[in-house]
Formats: C-alpha cells, structure tokens, sequence
C-alpha cells in the first residue's frame, strides 16, 4: 500500500496566514469530514491491495465487508489516537461526527456499486459490534497489539473465505497492510490536529 498519497494537511487561506491559525478555525465537523475522507481512501486502498496480492474475492459484497473492516478498524484507531489529546467529551463528539461521515461515504458508494438501499443501519451495527470488540485489546503507546491485528485479520479471513487463495490474508493484514495503514491514520490525524509536522 506504500505509494499512495493522501491530503492530510489543511490548506492556508492566504500567504500571510500561520498554518496555527487556520488549524484553530477548524472545528470537529471540519476534523471528521477531513478524517473520514482520509479513512475511506485508506480502506478502499485496503481491498484494492489485497487483490493486487492475489487474495480472491468471489463478488462485491466480500470487497464491501474487507472495506467496512477496515473502516471499523481504523475508526477505533483515531479513538484511541485522540485520547490524550482530546477530553472524553469532545472526543465522543468527534468519534460521533467521524462514524456518521464515514456511514455517509458508505451510503453513497454502495448506493452506486449495488443501487438504492438503506446500506447505513448495518454499517453502524457493525461498527458498535467492533468497537465493543476492540475495546478488550491492549494498546502500547499509539500501536495495537498484536492480538487487534489478528482480530482484523480474522475478520477479512471469514468475510473472503478460507481457501486455498486466500488461506494467508491473516499474515498479509498483520505483517503488511495494518501497519501501513495504522502508520497513515496516526500521520494523518497528528497533522490534521497541528501535531505533526
């Protein structure tokens, strides 16, 4: 997934204006629409990637289940990433306006590859499923442990299936794919709080 870049700083108004100002001028909508887009590209780059290293996907709504995964995933990461940096109100707010963006992402892209339909309830299901899931793993610092990327794994395991192709997805997300994208998430949202450089 190396190779892919994503906009993940904001844009000065003006030549004379601080990137600290602009940055105090954002606001929580601003934040999550920011960040969701960033985590769409990510998981949409997510499923791509498999195929490109030859795990099979049998139709779209294993692509669908693989993106909503890591979706989910990556949610739960920008939860526990603005944890010491974000008071618990503030950061419900953000986590709040973060899952609702991305639902909106998913309505509209599953409303194109599948028609019209209701797509956002089971997406929400699935997210408070995983972060009820997620939140029993250890963290160090800012990295999951090992035991939340096998769950990941895991999961893209049973959505895509267990055969012969597609019997060592597990090691792909654990090894390749989940620290490339736990690298960007963290990138993005340091810079998009002004933490990064």
């Amino acid at each position: 997934m190396a190779g892919r870049r994503i906009k993940d700083r904001w844009h000065n108004s003006t030549p004379e204006q601080d990137s600290r100002d602009v940055l105090a001028e954002k606001t929580f909508d601003d934040q999550a629409s920011a960040l969701a887009y960033i985590l769409w590209r990510q998981a949409l780059n997510g499923a791509i990637n498999l195929h490109a290293e030859d795990f099979r996907y049998d139709n779209d709504q294993q692509r669908i289940g693989v993106i909503s995964e890591l979706l989910a995933f990556q949610i739960q990461h920008v939860d526990r990433l603005t944890y010491s940096f974000v008071d618990a109100d503030d950061r419900g707010q953000l986590i709040n306006q973060l899952c609702r963006k991305v639902a909106k992402h998913m309505q509209d892209n599953l409303s194109d590859i599948a028609g019209p339909g209701s797509y956002i309830p089971p997406f929400i299901a699935l997210l408070n499923e995983r972060f009820s899931d997620y939140a029993g793993f250890s963290y160090r610092d800012t990295e999951p442990g090992y035991k939340a990327l096998r769950y990941l794994g895991q999961q893209v395991l049973e959505i895509m299936g267990h055969d012969q192709e597609n019997r060592w997805v597990i090691d792909q997300i654990i090894e390749i794919d989940a620290p490339d994208i736990i690298e960007q998430v963290t990138k993005s949202t340091d810079r998009l709080f002004g933490r990064g450089a």
